[in-house]
């Protein structure tokens, strides 16, 4: 599979460490794209109260050779995107303008996850949770909705999976996980010490780790056997330092479960079981 190219407005999103003189570089760019984009390097440093010197260092700390080539990534971003408002625009005064913009965004996080998911790494991550005798999903936080979405998924296609939103619970219950079992961490950072704890045990036991995150480099990453990860920009919308949305990972989630419905041998049989189960709560009494 061809490696797609580095995207500007990805590494501005991601969390990477950052100077506080180059974090206003960036704050400056996501709050103001199609400016910042066809500023030249000594132009965006006096717009963001920052060196020229800063801006170059900038560029190669997010990936790129300089900043020509930074710039180069961004105007391809940027023309990918539907039209719409700046981020920073989003008001109860233009409702039309900010839904497009945040539709826009959100948009933009599905099709470039899906363009980013490593094919070798979906296959093997797929080969896992259908061979797994019990799937244990663990998320803190943010994502602890995306695991248990996961867990229900996976149940309804008879596959074995549990998860907790008690992180003492999950904790315990990695102890238990053999070799024939996976454990899925589901984290947007990949920085979370109460998953590295669980990840150490699990790899002490020789059980295969699957991690599903919005960032490509992270301690967890480096703990896992596979990783899909998935596109965040919730940055261009809020705040540079935190990753709420849960949408991209909720997405890969959909992608595996999809996957497994046509790899599995009988589905609908599970499915039908499952929502046989679940029916008398959906009745209603006269």
């Amino acid at each position: 599979m061809e490696e797609p190219a580095t995207s500007a407005l990805d590494m501005l999103c991601s969390d990477i460490e950052l100077f506080d003189a180059e974090k206003r570089i960036v704050q400056y760019i996501l709050d103001h794209p199609r400016q910042a984009s066809n500023m030249t390097s000594a132009a965006l440093a006096q717009a963001s109260g920052a060196s020229e010197a800063t801006v170059s260092r900038l560029s190669k700390r997010l990936g790129f050779n300089g900043y020509r080539s930074f710039q180069l990534s961004l105007n391809r971003d940027i023309a990918k995107e539907r039209p719409g408002i700046a981020p920073s625009e989003i008001s109860l005064d233009n409702v039309g303008g900010s839904l497009q913009t945040i539709l826009s965004t959100k948009s933009s996080e599905l099709e470039m996850t899906a363009q980013r998911l490593d094919h070798s790494e979906l296959r093997a991550t797929l080969r896992l949770l259908s061979e797994a005798s019990i799937i244990q999903i663990v998320a803190v936080g943010n994502t602890i909705p995306v695991a248990m979405d996961a867990a229900f998924k996976f149940n309804q296609l008879g596959l074995r999976s549990i998860t907790s939103e008690i992180n003492e619970k999950a904790s315990a219950f990695s102890l238990t996980l053999t070799k024939q079992d996976l454990l899925v961490l589901i984290s947007n950072s990949g920085k979370s010490r109460r998953l590295m704890q669980i990840a150490q045990v699990a790899r002490s036991n020789g059980v295969p780790i699957v991690l599903l995150t919005s960032e490509t480099e992270s301690p967890l990453v480096h703990m896992s056997d596979h990783v899909l990860t998935a596109v965040n920009r919730e940055r261009l919308l809020t705040t540079r330092e935190f990753q709420l949305s849960r949408i991209p990972l909720t997405f890969v989630v959909e992608v595996l479960y999809y996957f497994l419905y046509s790899m599995l041998p009988d589905p609908k049989h599970h499915i039908s079981l499952h929502e046989s189960m679940m029916a008398s709560d959906k009745k209603l009494d006269a």
